[in-house]
């Protein structure tokens, strides 16, 4: 099944200079926005306090969240262990200790009994944010090594530089919309990643081939080539995955908002830099046909 058929000849690589500018204009606006206004960090990554309760039978999560905004409470809540069983995050407020944090939302929650009360530290947040920067550089530089071994290490700078591009326009987005950025909104970083990585490659496995059965095209021609070559796979896996995660965002509830609105700008921008930026950049780097063919043995006669 295609949207588009292998022939078709969109001269991607001659918009690469407008690419370039628009690419630039939404990291430095992402770059300024982390800058002047931060992540909107959630509890795992700030700290605060964690309450498990159950009922007797399974709750309304939409009347216990309408009861802990009309007592003046901002918690998240989402279901653990069986049906009956809600769990309770909420922020720290300084002029409550924990008691009397916990004994208003018991007040606020009608029919809830305690199960257990926990305190996240600030210190375990911080850690969270340490280990969460390490997974994404450690996830970029396997990409590199990778792409470096398996195609040539011009390939490799231009996917780690697009994969970059990515995940901060995600957080830039993030930053100046304030939505909460937590455990789960890293995790769909870290797919987003993964998901762009995975139409690069597509393409950039093409132009490999490709290189070594077109002789006589230029370096550009061969890449716009393999792109429109991939672009129906693309934008039909990309179309579907959009049209699924849009379900997860308007029907996943509280909980999945944040991973669903990061898969959904990096579907859209992953789409985007793997037919405009990655390869590109490869360009610029100076990739050419030489860099991709075997190399060649040589031979030598023995004399008699």
């Amino acid at each position: 099944m295609e949207f588009f058929t292998h022939k078709t000849n969109i001269d991607f690589m001659a918009q690469r200079k407008w690419a370039f500018i628009f690419s630039l204009s939404i990291l430095i606006f992402s770059v300024s926005s982390l800058v002047f206004n931060g992540l909107n960090l959630g509890l795992d990554f700030t700290g605060g306090l964690q309450i498990q309760a159950s009922y007797a039978s399974s709750p309304d999560f939409n009347q216990i969240r309408e009861q802990l905004e009309h007592a003046g409470l901002d918690a998240v809540t989402q279901s653990y262990g069986s049906s009956k069983d809600v769990m309770i995050r909420l922020k720290l407020d300084k002029n409550l200790t924990q008691q009397q944090m916990t004994d208003k939302v018991l007040k606020a929650l009608a029919g809830a009994k305690l199960q257990r009360v926990e305190m996240i530290g600030a210190q375990v947040g911080k850690t969270l944010v340490t280990n969460g920067i390490l997974a994404v550089i450690m996830a970029l530089l396997g990409t590199m090594i990778y792409i470096a071994f398996r195609f040539e290490y011009r390939f490799a700078l231009s996917a780690a530089i697009s994969l970059i591009h990515d995940p901060m326009l995600i957080l830039g987005l993030f930053s100046f919309f304030h939505v909460e950025f937590d455990l789960i909104g890293l995790a769909a970083l870290l797919t987003v990643i993964g998901y762009s990585l995975n139409d690069t490659i597509v393409v950039y496995d093409r132009a490999r081939e490709n290189f070594r059965k077109i002789r006589k095209a230029s370096a550009a021609e061969i890449i716009n080539l393999s792109v429109n070559q991939t672009l129906s796979r693309t934008i039909m896996i990309s179309g579907l995955t959009f049209s699924v995660i849009t379900a997860l965002f308007i029907f996943g509830g509280q909980v999945l908002h944040g991973f669903s609105l990061a898969m959904m700008i990096g579907i859209v921008i992953g789409t985007y830099s793997s037919i405009y930026i990655a390869g590109s950049l490869a360009l610029i780097f100076g990739l050419d046909r030489r860099h991709l063919m075997p190399s060649e043995k040589k031979v030598v006669d023995s004399m008699p």
